[in-house]
């Protein structure tokens, strides 16, 4: 039964999160049991001339082995991830793979300079920077430290370094990030200024909800109760 409850409430999280968290998930299961690590990192080689496309994305779903690290990532990718959906992303779920898509990519361009090879936990920088730049005002609590938002991606990069991490990971995030909120927040209010960030419309055809024009007029036989026989 419990099982039962908790497959329902994960039912009622916002459909990117749910995908994404269960693919990183199921594939650090798949690592325990089928796969391993080295099947999964970023190669350019492996990708362009072996032809393991995979690569490209199974590298954004590895967080590492099961352990404090993992949970603690999946925590904030759980809970920033959802926050966003349901929050500046609300009824816009092809603006929010969108930027999946342009976090990734950029990501992997730029991880090629680093020779980084997951970037799963850049994408987690990401969004939570992205979260704490729109919600300037909220304050959050981390491990007993009560701060404005804005400083929550640098205590997670500092948290990193205590851990022994290379903060490398969290910065390229973090500039990701930034580069997406500027193009989508800041220039478009700018003198001159506009939206280059544009989400193709096959995403929007694939993932948002059709909206109804108001000024739409049924034809007849589309109206309710236009097929019942007439009444005697």
């Amino acid at each position: 039964m419990a099982w039962r409850g908790l497959a329902a409430e994960f039912l009622q999280v916002p459909p990117v999160t749910r995908a994404y968290t269960a693919a990183c998930i199921l594939t650090t299961t798949a690592v325990l049991e089928i796969l391993s690590p080295f099947q999964l990192y970023f190669n350019p080689h492996l990708v362009f001339r072996r032809l393991q496309i995979w690569r490209l994305v199974t590298n954004f779903l590895f967080f590492g082995p099961l352990g404090f690290s993992f949970f603690f990532n999946m925590l904030f990718v759980f809970r920033y991830c959802r926050m966003l959906e349901e929050g500046s992303f609300r009824g816009r779920k092809a603006d929010f793979v969108f930027m999946f898509l342009f976090g990734g990519a950029l990501m992997t361009l730029l991880g090629l300079l680093g020779s980084l090879f997951f970037l799963g936990q850049a994408l987690m920088a990401m969004l939570v920077y992205v979260w704490s730049r729109r919600s300037p005002q909220v304050r959050v609590n981390f491990f007993g430290l009560t701060f404005q938002a804005p400083f929550l991606p640098w205590a997670l990069m500092g948290f990193s370094l205590l851990l022994g991490n290379s903060i490398l990971v969290d910065l390229l995030g973090i500039a990701v990030g930034h580069i997406y909120y500027f193009l989508e927040d800041v220039f478009p209010n700018q003198p001159g200024g506009k939206r280059l960030l544009l989400t193709p419309g096959f995403l929007k055809l694939l993932l948002d909800a059709r909206e109804e024009d108001p000024n739409y007029l049924p034809l007849p036989e589309e109206q309710p109760g236009a097929h019942l026989p007439p009444q005697h």
